[in-house]
């Protein structure tokens, strides 16, 4: 096993790390001095430097953060939420609804994101049902603002095509915070949308293995105290479930901020570079624009930073035990 790990998973990342310090077009051997030796200089380009690739990737950030802050929550509510229905004893059915919620996990995401690709097209069927409410203009996915500044817009709090103030003055990674700021676009909204449906089944298989693991004379002892279902999921079900909370926090975490096929196939970046994420930016930068430093260095940039949203989140969800202060 050590020999397999360290063959396809530890030199692999030794190798592109080296890569990520070259000026490298993938067509010469990068480890006889044919490639250019740049240092760190892929990172400051990504990362300081003031540029178009300093604000692809910031965008590519922004994006993505998006993606994660509302992907992550509804994903993992919902995948609790079916996991307490099919937990019940006295339920019907049980196991056709278990099917049934799982479906949509195993089915390709490719043939998943290309259905929701032609449903939320001009002449879609998203479209259609929204003309008849009285939702007008077939290009309205297309629409590269943020769903936040939309609806400010709308209520006559801010001006979204000329914004001033603070929030359009000041800036980080060449975005200003109004764009930091202006939410997720519609055509990202509809690949959460997609995630949150396709990985959702999963995730409420992992709870509901934790839930049956459970003993059942806890739950009968919090019942004969007289608690009710929202006090025994509060002070009984969520502290059982705690290490498989982490568990699904952790790996809905880095599978979020790793979506690339359904941004692939779905926009690609379009519109405006808001469905652009940094590992698709990463296979642009790299099989497209034959730029395989700068792709190697924005991959390690983003595995830095699961890392630390992964240990930050282990922090914040540790098991917290109250020592017996010491007397005299």
């Amino acid at each position: 096993m050590v020999i397999v790990l360290g063959l396809f998973l530890v030199l692999p990342t030794l190798m592109a790390l080296w890569v990520s310090l070259l000026n490298w077009d993938g067509q010469s051997n990068p480890f006889n001095g044919e490639a250019k030796f740049v240092g760190l200089d892929n990172y400051r380009n990504l990362l300081i430097r003031d540029g178009l690739d300093r604000t692809l990737f910031a965008t590519s950030l922004r994006n993505n953060a998006y993606y994660v802050l509302l992907t992550v929550p509804l994903q993992t509510v919902l995948a609790l939420a079916l996991a307490i229905i099919v937990n019940q004893r006295m339920l019907r059915g049980r196991g056709a609804l278990r099917t049934a919620f799982y479906f949509p996990s195993v089915t390709s995401s490719i043939a998943v994101s290309t259905i929701f690709l032609f449903l939320f097209q001009g002449s879609g069927a998203v479209n259609t049902v929204a003309s008849w409410v009285g939702v007008r203009g077939p290009n309205w996915f297309n629409d590269p603002r943020g769903v936040l500044s939309l609806l400010l817009g709308a209520l006559g709090i801010v001006d979204i095509d000329h914004p001033s103030g603070a929030l359009a003055e000041h800036s980080i990674m060449g975005l200003s915070w109004f764009e930091w700021l202006s939410g997720p676009s519609v055509a990202m909204c509809t690949i959460i949308l997609l995630a949150v449906w396709t990985t959702s089944g999963t995730f409420m298989l992992i709870f509901l293995a934790a839930l049956q693991g459970i003993p059942r004379e806890l739950e009968e002892s919090a019942a004969i105290e007289g608690v009710n279902r929202l006090q025994m999921l509060r002070y009984v079900t969520l502290p059982a479930l705690r290490p498989v909370l982490f568990l699904v926090l952790t790996l809905g975490l880095i599978g979020t901020w790793q979506v690339f096929d359904q941004v692939y196939v779905m926009g690609q970046g379009a519109p405006g570079n808001t469905t652009l994420t940094p590992a698709y930016l990463s296979y642009s930068s790299a099989f497209g624009d034959a730029d395989f430093g700068q792709g190697s260095a924005i991959a390690f940039i983003l595995l830095t930073l699961i890392l630390t949203m992964t240990a930050l989140q282990r922090f914040v969800l540790r098991e917290r035990t109250n020592r017996p202060r010491r007397t005299r």
